[in-house]
């Protein structure tokens, strides 16, 4: 019986893996259910660099008109108004990482492709810094200084942050151990999202209707299941069930619920909170309240739908060697050094375990 194989480099096998693996590594992804390539997602995916030369995709944001008008038969010639226009860009820059087999001999003593496996590891380590660069740009984390770990650029301090009580000189440092995550949070950032002048927050359009989106740490998540404040999580919950309140969106699909039109999420990835020294702060995390075009996501020439795929042979072809790359970066969304679509919420937020 004949059999089909492709060896090592073979054109074909190259684009098949490097397809398979950008597909399913954004698919293993938290935050690709948050991306998308139109204006209401809350990380917009930007493609102007797929076919194009250039390291930076430039966005820009179009203010809204605020002059009076002219009534009547009034004279409108002189009283124009000038656009105010801003703009943003994304850097992108080129990641790889590689794994190597230990030998022919090695290979023989397992019952799987190793090439098969390679693909594995590197869709895990993709899918998890591709939701490392997402957290990190959204929340500001200036404490991590690593570009590999904030989407090949650097983080930008948050513009607007919601801060407890017991803050003192806006130094997160400060943050007492009485401060703890609460729906009151949630309440005042959208206040904030709705009437921030500067830049008020977008929605996301969820079936029609608008939403908001809230990532908090699971030790914010405790704090907020565990208050028995009126008023707080089961009170919420005990009226979301009476409501019937259900979506197949994906932005519904694992969230913990919905307050005051806020879908709330928990991931281990929402950061600790940032000294104005510009270090991590035990015993804290900044929540992430979000709405439209948060953040911006690029890819290069060969990002739209696969990476680079490269495999090796070294040792006199005894050691299969492959690599996988890509050319892309992630940005937090600033428009006139204002976050377009993000409130920080930093709070005590400690372990509950022993």
């Amino acid at each position: 019986m004949a059999a089909t194989s492709y060896g090592v480099n073979h054109p074909l096998a190259v684009k098949v893996w490097a397809k398979k693996l950008f597909v399913e590594a954004l698919k293993s992804t938290y935050a690709s259910k948050f991306m998308g390539k139109g204006s209401d997602a809350l990380c917009q995916i930007r493609s102007e660099l797929n076919k194009g030369a250039g390291d930076r995709v430039t966005v820009g944001l179009r203010m809204q008109l605020t002059g009076a008008g002219i009534q009547a038969d009034g004279t409108l010639e002189g009283n124009e108004e000038a656009l105010a226009t801003y703009s943003d860009n994304v850097y992108i820059d080129q990641l790889r990482h590689a794994v190597r087999s230990g030998g022919k001999m090695s290979e023989q003593r397992v019952p799987f492709s190793v090439r098969e496996e390679a693909r594995s590891g590197l869709q895990d380590w993709w899918a998890d810094r591709i939701d490392t660069w997402f957290f990190n740009q959204l929340a500001g984390n200036t404490a991590q200084t690593d570009t590999k770990y904030t989407g090949n650029q650097a983080t930008i301090a948050p513009s607007s942050k919601i801060l407890p009580a017991s803050v003192n000189a806006a130094d997160e440092l400060s943050i007492s151990s009485t401060e703890k995550f609460s729906l009151n949070y949630i309440d005042a950032a959208k206040e904030l999202a709705e009437t921030r002048s500067s830049l008020p927050i977008r929605p996301l359009m969820v079936g029609g209707q608008k939403k908001y989106v809230c990532f908090l740490h699971p030790y914010q998540v405790y704090d907020l299941r565990t208050s028995t404040s009126t008023g707080q999580w089961l009170d919420i919950q005990k009226a979301a069930m009476d409501g019937g309140k259900v979506s197949d969106n994906p932005i519904f699909t694992g969230a913990l619920g919905e307050y005051n039109g806020v879908i709330l999420h928990s991931s281990t990835r929402v950061p600790q909170g940032v000294s104005t020294a510009g270090a991590a702060v035990a015993n804290t995390r900044r929540a992430i309240f979000c709405g439209a075009q948060a953040a911006l996501m690029a890819y290069g020439e060969n990002g739209d739908g696969e990476m680079s795929w490269v495999e090796e042979l070294f040792d006199y072809k005894n050691q299969l060697g492959v690599s996988a790359g890509m050319i892309g970066g992630l940005k937090k969304a600033v428009f006139n050094s204002v976050d377009h679509g993000v409130i920080v919420i930093p709070t005590y937020a400690a372990s509950h375990t022993a």
